[in-house]
């Protein structure tokens, strides 16, 4: 259980000692730095703790800001610090310096708790200030001082800014305008029942599935209730995040779920689309994979490009500059978040077309929607790479030689051709991803299916991978090449699949292709939350991205159509297991030892 230390004076009719119990905190009360410090080393060094002003004045919520958030070992609002266990050596270090003589800071502040704070600045920790805005968080001097803080108090509704708190400052116009003004009360109706984010996480991909489900039964009114169904789920997808939020509880584990969930909702639904269709007598599995394979891509330039330019130093271009005056007139920042279909408006016009059209008018209108935002989000990335003075760091390399996910063929040719790459131009690495791309899958689209130029193509692809990543990946227009890598690798076991022609090949690629996407996808939120990318064994193991394509090409000259689609089938569980596994594994284990919970508060795709 958290401890909180009362220090100093206790004031009459002040509500501090209650407010701290009702955020689940057992109070303790001290006299002065001497009696802080030793009832802080009495709590048990796997608690929070915090030493808190008795004098305290402000909003509870300003108090549960500052004191209960998850994602920080240290943390502090005026009158008040606190420390999660990894942080607690930091906390006794400044308690210890306090309490020595003549205290341990020349911060002329009249409370112990700022004081502390004051101290870890000096040590050089990194201390979490929230951003409290109009709520108040103050340690009154006089009783004067005291009155003026508990009018602020009661002028501002600390309620309401919670709630609001518990939307996201950007999101997309569909989720601000259709889903969050009602969302938010139902994640307060939720933390009021006790439920917890991953709950609704897993309410929400249940019902995607039940969607899923409805929509597979290939009727009308199957179609219907999974178009409603669907948006039952995105409004139970926007509310766990608001529930977390709102009631400050962040975990490794929920993020990870919040983020899986979200693609296996997704795809699952294109899943059952496709089987619907196929109930109707109409074969749209190729659009489906396609669907998968598109968005999957603007994923990764995402997530490319935010890596490539996460730390860069000088990162300026006209571009950007042309984008922020744009962001100051009001229509034009709604209408760019509107064109990149972000999940809510991507979700909300599959529903309703769902519930109105065919599958396959739903699959066009995704894939035209789709298209056009990734060219139009991937032209303004590669304009401001050009343009912008950027310089890219070791860890940007690093992250970006992870997504490009190369396996043992890549990784040896890279070692043989590294003399070769460095003397080849900045653009070589992206280019030779492109090229290699396009002839492995341009010879399986154009020869029939069992001969020996896919098989080639796939020779030059992992040839050309190798050289792309011989060097490293800092080059203004590198965060190309996972991107290029993933089409080419998708997009020839969606070619190969539907060139073999025979009943059940796409649906197995379509397994196959969200197995290796499921891998791709959790090596980006391993990066994200710093814990490096999967173990060496893992990609070694799956072959790689170079390596799951010449295996493909090597299949479908070997094999019948018919055992062709038995081996995709095979490769598809294989795949899956491996990486479900170790997934899991990883992240339940994170979630154990407490690592930070990291949780996307960005626009979402």
């Amino acid at each position: 259980m958290p401890t909180a230390i009362l220090t100093g004076q206790p004031v009459p009719g002040s509500s501090i000692e209650s407010e701290l119990r009702s955020l689940g905190f057992d109070v303790r009360h001290a006299s002065g730095a001497a009696d802080t410090e030793t009832l802080l080393a009495r709590v048990p060094a796997t608690d929070r703790v915090a030493v808190v002003d008795a004098r305290f004045v402000g909003h509870p919520h300003a108090l549960r800001l500052g004191l209960t958030d998850p994602r920080f070992p240290l943390a502090a609002v005026p009158g008040a610090v606190t420390a999660r266990p990894d942080g607690r050596q930091a906390l006794t270090r400044a308690m210890a310096r306090e309490n020595s003589a003549g205290g341990g800071t020349a911060v002329a502040v009249d409370n112990l708790a700022d004081r502390i704070t004051a101290a870890l600045d000096a040590d050089g920790a990194a201390v979490h200030r929230p951003e409290l805005g109009s709520l108040v968080a103050a340690v009154p001097a006089d009783p004067q001082a005291r009155n003026e803080a508990r009018q602020a108090v009661a002028a501002v509704d600390d309620e309401a800014v919670r709630l609001k708190s518990a939307v996201k400052a950007r999101d997309g116009f569909v989720t601000t305008f259709a889903i969050s003004p009602y969302s938010r009360y139902i994640a307060r109706w939720c933390a009021r029942r006790g439920l917890t984010p991953n709950q609704v996480t897993t309410a929400s991909l249940l019902t995607a599935l039940i969607a899923a489900g409805c929509a597979a039964t290939g009727t009308r009114g199957g179609f219907v209730a999974a178009g409603v169904l669907l948006i039952a789920s995105f409004v139970l997808d926007c509310t766990d995040g608001q529930l977390a939020r709102y009631s400050l509880q962040y975990s490794t584990l929920g993020a990870w779920l919040d983020a899986t969930f979200d693609r296996a909702k997704e795809y699952a639904y294109y899943a059952g689309l496709a089987l619907g269709a196929a109930r109707g007598g109409d074969d749209v599995w190729a659009l489906a994979l396609g669907a998968m394979v598109l968005q999957t891509c603007r994923h990764v330039v995402d997530f490319s490009f935010n890596e490539a330019n996460h730390d860069a130093a000088a990162n300026t271009s006209p571009t950007a500059a042309l984008s922020d005056r744009l962001d100051s007139v009001g229509w034009t920042v709604w209408l760019r978040r509107m064109i990149v279909l972000p999940i809510g408006e991507r979700w909300a016009m599959i529903a309703v077309l769902t519930a109105v059209a065919t599958p396959r008018i739903t699959f066009y209108a995704l894939l035209i929607g789709c298209a056009f935002a990734a060219t139009y989000t991937t032209a303004g990335r590669v304009l401001r790479s050009l343009t912008r003075k950027a310089t890219r760091t070791d860890r940007a390399a690093k992250a970006l030689a992870d997504l490009a996910d190369s396996g043992p063929l890549a990784e040896a040719g890279a070692k043989v051709l590294a003399k070769t790459a460095r003397r080849l131009p900045g653009f070589t690495a992206p280019a030779l991803a492109l090229l290699g791309g396009l002839a492995v899958v341009a010879t399986a689209a154009l020869t029939d299916f069992g001969g020996p130029w896919p098989l080639i193509g796939a020779i030059v692809y992992v040839l050309t991978s190798a050289l792309a990543v011989a060097r490293p990946l800092k080059g203004a227009l590198d965060w190309l090449v996972p991107p290029f890598f993933r089409a080419a690798e998708y997009g020839t076991v969606l070619v190969l699949a539907a060139k073999a022609d025979v009943n059940g090949a796409l649906p197995a690629a379509f397994g196959l292709v969200a197995a290796v996407a499921y891998h791709h996808y959790d090596t980006v939120y391993r990066i994200r939350g710093d814990a490096g990318a999967p173990p060496q064994w893992l990609v070694r193991t799956t072959g790689g991205h170079e390596g799951r394509t010449l295996v493909i090409t090597v299949l479908a000259v070997l094999l019948t159509a018919t055992q062709f689609k038995v081996a995709l089938t095979v490769l598809a569980v294989a795949v899956a297991l491996v990486v479900l596994v170790e997934s899991i594994r990883f992240w339940v284990a994170a979630h154990k030892v407490g690592a930070p919970a990291v949780h996307d508060e960005g626009e979402p795709a």
